[in-house]
């Protein structure tokens, strides 16, 4: 599928440009899952979700590591299912960044390779998390700041990254455009994922720029008005 920037990420990038942010998008693995790399004017990064599977995909995110100079400080996974980790152990041989996860994703986590096979991919290594996340933790990177929620329903362990700063939240596979995610998997929950929206996202400023785990971005003024899921 051929990588596009949509509206609400043209806005999202202006929005950043005062506090030279930057943020690059990449779609990996046959899910294709977004992959996102922030960093700023100190070039240390922040990869959410580091999903490549095969080694043209490595080389990508590896390329475009190198190519901005930068110097990743941390994996942050928002939630455990096997496409949102499938990089982990590549990004820990190649940039030694430690791996956070929320504390009650690790039980899904261990099991990967069982889910890799459900879905007809490969298994993969699963490094060690190197820092277990809870409610209202901040993950720094350069000048940055970014909080957790945790939002459960899509999985457990399943949380989403604020930036108050830069009015945008990156929320795995929790709310997507026009959708909500998927609550039939293992420890999925429809009443709890709609509850953990509504409590912690919908409250979020209109303009907020939501960056989600598969598909377009969208913002939480737009899914607010228009998400028939969360009428």
């Amino acid at each position: 599928m051929k990588q596009h920037i949509t509206i609400s990420d043209i806005v999202a990038l202006r929005n950043y440009k005062q506090n030279k942010m930057k943020l690059k998008t990449f779609r990996f693995n046959p899910l294709q899952v977004n992959t996102y790399v922030l960093h700023d004017e100190t070039k240390q990064a922040l990869i959410i979700d580091p999903g490549n599977s095969n080694a043209a995909e490595d080389a990508k995110l590896l390329d475009y590591i190198e190519l901005e100079q930068l110097k990743p400080v941390a994996v942050v996974n928002t939630h455990p299912h096997i496409d949102h980790i499938m990089g982990n152990q590549f990004c820990v041989n190649n940039f030694h960044c430690p791996i956070l996860m929320h504390e009650k994703a690790t039980s899904i986590y261990k099991k990967a390779h069982i889910y890799a096979a459900a879905f007809g991919l490969d298994a993969v290594e699963c490094p060690e998390p190197t820092r277990l996340l809870q409610e209202n933790d901040q993950i720094n990177y350069g000048n940055q700041t970014m909080k957790v929620f945790y939002t459960p329903g899509h999985a457990d362990g399943s949380i989403c990254l604020y930036d108050e700063a830069n009015k945008m939240i990156f929320v795995g596979d929790v709310l997507f455009a026009g959708s909500v995610g998927r609550s039939d998997l293992p420890t999925g929950s429809a009443p709890l994922l709609i509850k953990s929206i509504k409590e912690k996202l919908l409250p979020l400023p209109d303009d907020t720029n939501v960056f989600c785990g598969h598909e377009i971005s969208t913002t939480i003024k737009q899914e607010k008005s228009n998400n028939p899921y969360l009428s």
